[in-house]
């Protein structure tokens, strides 16, 4: 199947492990998948957990970067709602100014925490902030492309971005119809949330057909984003999956932990009642060796008709993880880039690579 492959990190905080950690195991993990083939590297936003360290992914798109020589790196999303556009825009132009060709700017809605953190975001607290965000997306795009009305009281400022003539390349994050509707009347590439959201067949399939094309983007470009874990064995990816899957039965009552070892799961998960019928239980899991999980995931990118799989894997053991996309990569059959081979590539070949 002919489909581009690449990962989506959350940058889990292991039990026993700090954040300092995840943050350098994100940079490992990057410099593993630009070795062995995967296309793009996006890094979430999440807020206030003690599970990930992904507060900052445009912190973290400049290191991964530089520390990786072909992948397009980007965010998986910046949740606008916490910013400014021209600071969001001005942010990504820098990026896209230092790696030319090779910065995504990922838009999301969701606040990425809870309510009170969402809270704490904010700059201005006299109250909750506004619902704006078609508002807000529509102003970074002005930005970006430089099409703000002359009338705009900032239109003058989308000459000032500081990686001029660079610039980012623009998806919209969704997990509802509303996101895909958005994506299709701006020309936007779309990325879905499977592992949020099993059921967005029906939503992509909406989003191609109401697509309005541009110069840019002639046709809908679709990635769909889904939770795999893959091992030399099913047995074992099983046992692994049981640290994500203690985390979620804690997060559904509200309690947030770091990802637990297998060990410490595998006794939860035992003491715990069925879960037939539960959103948990609602979750895809694609889990297993490499045929099985390869089959999987190919089986959800006919599903969303997607011309990209975003991989989300998180376990207890960074080597583990390690070698879950190894294992996929191999399944898939992706070429490995020997980095002599690439350091002297240009931006444009980079980008069009996988």
């Amino acid at each position: 199947m002919d489909v581009r492959l690449s990962v989506l990190d959350q940058s889990p905080i292991p039990e026993g492990s700090r954040g300092a950690d995840a943050l350098r195991n994100t940079i490992d993990l990057a410099k593993l998948a630009d070795d062995l083939g995967y296309h793009r590297y996006w890094i979430a936003e999440h807020h206030g957990t003690p599970g990930l360290a992904s507060a900052s992914p445009e912190a973290l798109i400049g290191p991964v970067a530089a520390a990786t020589a072909t992948l397009r790196v980007g965010s998986g999303g910046v949740m606008l709602p916490h910013y400014s556009p021209l600071k969001v825009a001005e942010t990504f132009s820098a990026l896209s100014g230092l790696f030319p060709g090779r910065i995504d700017l990922g838009f999301g809605r969701a606040p990425g925490t809870d309510p009170m953190t969402m809270f704490a975001l904010q700059r201005d607290r006299r109250g909750p902030s506004p619902d704006d965000f078609p508002q807000q997306l529509t102003e970074v795009l002005g930005y970006l492309n430089d099409d703000l009305p002359t009338e705009h009281p900032f239109a003058r400022l989308a000459a000032t971005l500081p990686g001029l003539p660079e610039r980012p390349e623009p998806w919209l994050l969704g997990s509802s119809p509303q996101s895909g509707i958005w994506a299709a009347e701006l020309g936007l590439r779309y990325a879905f949330a499977d592992f949020i959201n099993a059921g967005g067949a029906e939503i992509a399939a909406q989003y191609r057909a109401e697509f309005h094309d541009s110069e840019e983007l002639p046709s809908p470009v679709l990635a769909v984003a889904a939770w795999a874990i893959c091992a030399d064995t099913e047995e074992e990816a099983q046992r692994l999956a049981s640290s994500t899957q203690m985390t979620l039965r804690l997060l559904n009552q509200g309690r947030l932990i770091p990802v637990p070892p297998v060990e410490k799961a595998l006794r939860f998960l035992a003491s715990q009642p069925s879960l037939a019928g539960s959103r948990e239980r609602r979750r895809r899991a694609i889990i297993g060796d490499p045929e099985q999980v390869r089959a999987g995931l190919e089986s959800v990118a006919l599903q969303y008709g997607a011309d990209e799989l975003m991989v989300v894997t998180i376990t207890h053991d960074h080597d583990a993880r390690r070698r879950s996309y190894e294992l996929i990569a191999e399944a898939f059959g992706l070429m490995p880039v020997a980095g002599e081979a690439t350091a002297g590539m240009g931006a444009e070949d980079r980008s069009r690579r996988g």
